[in-house]
């Protein structure tokens, strides 16, 4: 490819567009709203409002099947920067909001008890559109309250899990994110000790190594994939911190170096992976350049190197 990659991102989906002005280019906010309005109406955007069942749902429900369900295909819209206030949308959000508790508290679709992971991510969605609701005030009450000693959170501590868990500790952190961003202030001052805990029990790890061998704890966490769903690997996360205003800190550097040497000679990163079920819809095919993971590789680097 031949096409500088601010270009090429420029030339992608409404979404894509949207967010490559946002954020690595100084966009006039006026300009900006009507870049994100386009989302809805056109590609990727216009494509999941159309697979929304007359009952307000997506797929089979609240969380099945898993990607094409409600739950994800709200997470996917927010990811694209859906414009808030959709009528339909918001709709959609308060099924969720509205929908059954678990035992130990929190949201638990139907199920005995809640999902710290799953809990998180509707506090990352559910705060983008609706902004401000007394479940989600629940939300982060549940949250807060199954935090671990070592910082982070475990999907499986009533299991008897001892140590957190990568994947459910960034879960968790971008619902908080969301909710700090939209300007809640209930539980503010608990909420940001929980942040600081479990930013650093992300960097203990130092984004993706054994605290103990030093060892990738996962091969899996070092492939870029697009979305991610629940899954954790360096760019999601990184991309958090960006997103949260997290300075540099040196215990970052090998995942930066690792992102960094994944660019392509053109300029670009691929999708080097796709976590297996059904979609909608593609938006990137595997192995190929990618704008979301270029897109989101770019902001990381220049949020670090202003940092």
């Amino acid at each position: 490819m031949d096409t500088n990659p601010i270009d090429w991102l420029l030339s992608g989906d409404a979404s894509i567009i949207y967010q490559t002005k946002r954020d690595l280019l100084e966009t006039s906010e006026t300009e900006l709203k009507k870049l994100q309005s386009k989302i809805a109406l056109e590609g990727w955007g216009k494509q999941f409002l159309e697979y929304r069942n007359s009952d307000g749902l997506w797929g089979g429900g609240y969380y099945l099947p898993k990607w094409t369900s409600t739950h994800y295909t709200l997470l996917d819209l927010k990811n694209l920067g859906f414009p808030k206030g959709n009528e339909k949308i918001n709709e959609s959000v308060m099924l969720i909001l509205n929908s059954e508790r678990g035992k130990n508290g929190g949201i638990s679709y139907s199920r005995k008890f809640s999902d710290v992971c799953v809990n998180g991510m509707i506090l990352n969605f559910g705060t983008y559109f609706i902004r401000k609701h007394k479940s989600l005030n629940e939300i982060v009450d549940f949250l807060l309250s199954t935090q671990m000693q070592d910082g982070g959170w475990n999907c499986q501590y009533l299991k008897g899990a001892t140590h957190s868990s990568l994947h459910s500790t960034l879960s968790v952190l971008e619902g908080l994110c969301e909710y700090i961003i939209a300007g809640n202030v209930n539980m503010i001052r608990e909420i940001m000790q929980a942040k600081k805990k479990g930013i650093e029990f992300l960097m203990v790890h130092h984004l993706f190594k054994s605290h103990h061998t030093g060892e990738t704890i996962d091969p899996k966490m070092l492939k870029l994939t697009y979305p991610s769903r629940w899954r954790y690997d360096i760019l999601r996360v990184l991309d958090y911190l960006q997103n949260a205003s997290v300075p540099y800190d040196k215990r970052m550097d090998d995942a930066l170096r690792i992102l960094h040497n994944k660019q392509t000679p053109e300029g670009f990163w691929k999708l080097e992976g796709k976590h297996n079920g059904l979609v909608h819809f593609e938006m990137e095919k595997a192995g190929q350049p990618s704008r979301w993971n270029t897109l989101r590789a770019l902001r990381v680097l220049k949020h670090f190197k202003d940092t």
